[in-house]
């Protein structure tokens, strides 16, 4: 678990985490985890290290979750991690817990299970956060690594675990305030900068233009092959709502209808000197119909909004890539 830094007064410092900075180091070995057992749309993960310090987490070494398959019931991922932890304290390297990261494609990241998994992560320790990795925005030409956090709204949707309609209109939790993101600095040593310029210079022209290149029309059809089928599920899930409000209406009206007759006939009944009707448990007779969860729909609006995102930053890249290669041929006409 992670610890704040110390104060010289003794007392610890309640800041929220406003900024992460992370080893270069780290970045490469997720990267490289990815790389190695990443193949097709198989997600790994892993876990982050470091510490707090005032209002930034630092993130200095990182461990990958081993792949396993059914076979291997009896392993045990808490037992790994502790003992992961263990020998990295006895090397006398940063061995506190402050999250986990998850490689993604296409930005089909919001989940279910991120929501639930990162909740545990952000019960027990406060400064989690998950880092979502993008191997196919990395791919084009610039890291994609995001921090994200639960908001305070959703860590308590979640402790309640309660997802109505009615609850969620009243902690006014939508899709856009379901996760904060935090901004990310790489941080790496000054011999680690020197080698990179010096790459840099090495480089040819022809290597730097490559980054130019405008084929990617596969990646944008993925991510609108993607959105389509979201918006699909998001039709769907509202099919659903409206069907259960039809029947919630309904089933309103006839238990208001009922009540008036059953008063009506009492009327009677005591006009005539009867005893009236004996009272019913109208809950047992007018059961309400099971209202669809409504954090299913959250998650899917998130990933349309995510997607959505993508597609304009793909849009914009190649907008850019080409008013580049414009430039660069006619300055070399």
């Amino acid at each position: 678990m992670s610890t704040r830094k110390d104060t010289e007064s003794g007392k610890t410092l309640d800041f929220p985490v406003k900024q992460i900075q992370i080893d270069g180091l780290v970045v490469l070995k997720i990267i490289k985890h990815y790389q190695e057992e990443g193949q097709g749309s198989e997600v790994v993960q892993g876990v982050l290290l470091g510490l707090v310090v005032e209002d930034r987490l630092e993130i200095t070494n990182c461990f990958p979750f081993p792949q396993h398959t059914e076979d291997d019931a009896d392993f045990d991922e808490v037992q790994y991690q502790m003992e992961m932890m263990r020998s990295l304290r006895h090397v006398n390297i940063d061995h506190l817990h402050v999250g986990w990261y998850q490689s993604t494609l296409y930005g089909s990241f919001v989940s279910r299970a991120l929501v639930d998994s990162q909740f545990s992560y952000q019960h027990a320790i406060e400064e989690s956060v998950v880092f979502i990795y993008d191997p196919v925005k990395t791919s084009q030409g610039s890291l994609c690594l995001k921090a994200y956090r639960l908001t305070p709204k959703l860590m308590e949707m979640c402790k309640e675990k309660d997802f109505s309609a009615e609850a969620l209109k009243k902690a006014s939790l939508g899709n856009e305030n379901m996760f904060e993101e935090v901004p990310i600095v790489i941080k790496s040593s000054h011999l680690v900068n020197v080698l990179l310029w010096e790459l840099e210079d090495k480089s040819t022209v022809a290597e730097k233009h490559e980054l130019l290149n405008l084929s990617n029309s596969s990646h944008m059809e993925k991510s609108l092959q993607m959105l389509m089928d979201r918006v699909d599920d998001m039709s769907q899930d509202i099919v659903k709502y409206n069907n259960y409000s039809r029947n919630l209406s309904k089933q309103q009206q006839q238990k208001h209808q009922y009540i008036q007759r059953r008063q009506q006939e009492n009327a009677q009944r005591q006009s005539r000197g009867e005893p009236q009707l004996p009272e019913e448990d109208l809950s047992k007779m007018f059961k309400p119909p099971p209202q669809p969860p409504r954090m299913e729909t959250l998650l899917i609006a998130s990933q349309i909004n995510t997607y959505c995102q993508t597609i304009k930053e793909f849009t914009s890249q190649n907008l850019g890539k080409l008013f580049i290669a414009e430039a660069l041929q006619e300055s070399s006409s």
